[in-house]
């Protein structure tokens, strides 16, 4: 691994170089949705609302003590369930030595997921500062996209987004599902509620601490780390996916925070042929199929 270069689809760099400069690239291995010549947020807002316009997700936003998230809904039956789809870590760099102005993701594949998504109530959550004019942010700095990306205020503030759509579904349960760093936001989500039924995370970034040591980058001491929180959650029926051509999150990962949970409600499954940044919402409609379930009695 000394020796070993990691590929994105904009550089390749070496990670012990990066460490002896004193980067937090750790922060910089999640934005892969674009590059420098990137598209402009108002580019990207409308590729998000064509989308979203699509499936028949509608814009909202939600007034958390933090941020103003924004978020994709659709909700027609307030009888049954609500899935909630939260985003990656989005565009947090813009070259490997240079954060991003804006964490907005130029491939919202949390949102694609949510997209192809057929049950009647369908929640999607942008992380803090995507998608929100940064003048309804003031809140937004650069170190909420970087090394403050699972902090406690962030996690506060998306169970708090949650809890707002929860309330249009009354009594009913939470479905979760998570992309890449939202897989992390999804478990320590999880964990503060007593209303999630299933919990689902694809390429999920749930161990940020073997992340660290797998690239050797520096760690995030400000932020939480889903892995401390898995006991907590081991009643809840859950699948973590993760692709086999994945050198971002390998499958180590998920191996690692099942471990950690048990394997009474805790399945791992390999999805072959897929990358971190691969066409997830080509393939979810077949692994939503799986049904997230615990075997015997707790």
């Amino acid at each position: 691994m000394r020796n070993a270069h990691i590929a994105f689809p904009c550089f390749t760099f070496k990670p012990t170089s990066l460490i002896r400069r004193g980067l937090l690239v750790s922060l910089f291995i999640f934005s892969l949705g674009g590059c420098v010549d990137a598209p402009g947020i108002a580019d990207l807002d409308q590729r998000a609302d064509r989308l979203a316009k699509s499936s028949g997700l509608i814009r909202g936003q939600v007034q958390t003590d933090s941020f103003v998230l924004t978020s994709f809904y659709q909700i027609t039956r307030p009888d049954l369930p609500l899935t909630v789809y939260i985003e990656g870590d989005g565009f947090s760099w813009r070259t490997r030595s240079q954060p991003s102005t804006n964490p907005t993701p130029h491939k919202p594949i949390g949102l694609e997921l949510a997209s192809v998504d057929p049950a009647p109530n369908r929640l999607y959550l942008a992380r803090p500062c995507q998608y929100t004019p940064m003048a309804a942010n003031p809140g937004c700095v650069v170190s909420y996209w970087t090394n403050k990306r699972f902090a406690e205020d962030v996690v506060v503030a998306m169970n708090q987004a949650v809890s707002y759509y929860a309330r249009q579904v009354p009594g009913q349960r939470i479905n979760l599902v998570g992309y890449s760093g939202g897989g992390a936001i999804a478990v320590l989500v999880a964990a503060r509620r007593q209303d999630v039924a299933t919990l689902r995370t694809v390429a999920g970034n749930l161990d940020t601490a073997e992340f660290n040591r797998l690239h050797r980058v520096t760690p995030m001491p400000e932020s939480l780390n889903a892995i401390d929180v898995a006991s907590q959650i081991s009643s809840v029926p859950q699948i973590h996916y993760y692709g086999s051509e994945d050198r971002v999150v390998p499958e180590i990962i998920a191996q690692r925070f099942a471990n950690s949970t048990g394997d009474r409600c805790t399945q791992i499954r390999s999805v072959p042929g897929m990358g971190h940044n691969s066409d997830w919402a080509k393939v979810w409609l077949g692994l939503l199929k799986a049904v997230p379930q615990c075997l015997g009695p707790p």
